[in-house]
Formats: structure tokens, sequence, C-alpha cells
């Protein structure tokens, strides 16, 4: 008896397994939610720590606008990064606050990873993606921003001493 349960449940296992499909079909999709215009401060660092080489870049204002929110970036919060040895591999956590146009204060903490290597080719790679994750008040119109996970990517055109972040809500 237990030979056939075990066969049975092979068999079923087997017809689960090439029942799937790649990729799958729930495949997150992205929907744009909001672009961050940085200005930044002076860079400084205490140098090589026990962690890694340890840099701080102050975030000193900026402006943010997307369908649902627009405001500014409030002076104060600051990038802070963490390189490894070899210098190829900078871990970051910036953590700021922003205002939006009709007074409301969120906090933001955005951690993310900058990777300078090679592919298997061995054609040099550049990688610098982050995931933000927002604290908006729970009773204001931006409540949304708790219970959603986003992305975002540097673009290059920020203002002057400063970067620009894309970011997209992940649905």
């Amino acid at each position: 008896m237990k030979k056939i349960i075990s066969l049975v449940m092979t068999v079923l296992l087997a017809l689960s397994v090439s029942a799937q499909t790649y990729p799958p079909k729930d495949t997150p999709e992205l929907e744009f939610a909001l672009q961050l215009r940085v200005t930044l401060g002076e860079v400084y660092s205490p140098g090589m720590t026990q962690h890694g080489k340890r840099t701080v870049i102050p975030i000193t204002g900026g402006t943010f606008e997307g369908p649902m929110l627009k405001g500014t970036i409030i002076n104060g919060g600051a990038d802070y990064q963490l390189a490894n040895a070899e210098g190829n591999r900078t871990e970051l956590e910036a953590i700021y606050s922003i205002r939006t146009d009709d007074g409301v204060y969120i906090h933001v903490r955005n951690r993310g990873i900058i990777y300078g290597g090679t592919d298997p080719e061995g054609k040099p790679t550049f990688y610098f993606k982050a995931a933000p994750q927002f604290e908006a008040p729970t009773d204001s119109k931006y409540a949304w921003l708790n219970n959603a996970l986003f992305i975002c990517a540097p673009a290059w055109d920020g203002p002057q001493g400063g970067i620009t972040l894309n970011v997209w809500k992940v649905k």
C-alpha cells in the first residue's frame, strides 16, 4: 500500500511540475509612482571601517512629482554608503523626509546596491537599483505608499550637484 501511495504522489508531483509555465504568468508589473530630483551636499568619509569604506552624502533638498503626489525634499537627510574592500560593490541607505504640496510629511528609507563589475564575456557592467520604503500618515491620502513595494533607478540628468531617481510601484 505504501508503494502505491508513493507512486501516486510521484506521478502527481511530476504532473504539477510539467504543468508550470516559465516565466510564471503572474509576473509583477510596474507602475510609475514618482520622480525625485534630489540636491546633494558635500560628500565626506570617515574612511575604511571594519565593514568597508563608509561614505556619507548629505541630502540638502529637491523636489518630487508623480501622478498622485508632488512636493519638496526636506534638507537634513543623507545617503549612507558602504563600499566593500574591492570597491566594486556599494550598499546604500538613504534616509530623508519629503513634504507634499498640501503639507503632509512622509519619511523615506531607500536601500540599494551599486555594482560595477564584468559580465560573463568580460564586458564592464554597472548596476544601480534601490527599494524605497515610505512611511506616510495612515489617515492621509498618501497612506497607499505604506502598503506597496517600490523600486527605483537613477537617471543621470539630475539637478546640478544632485541625482534624479525614478520610482515605480510594484503591482
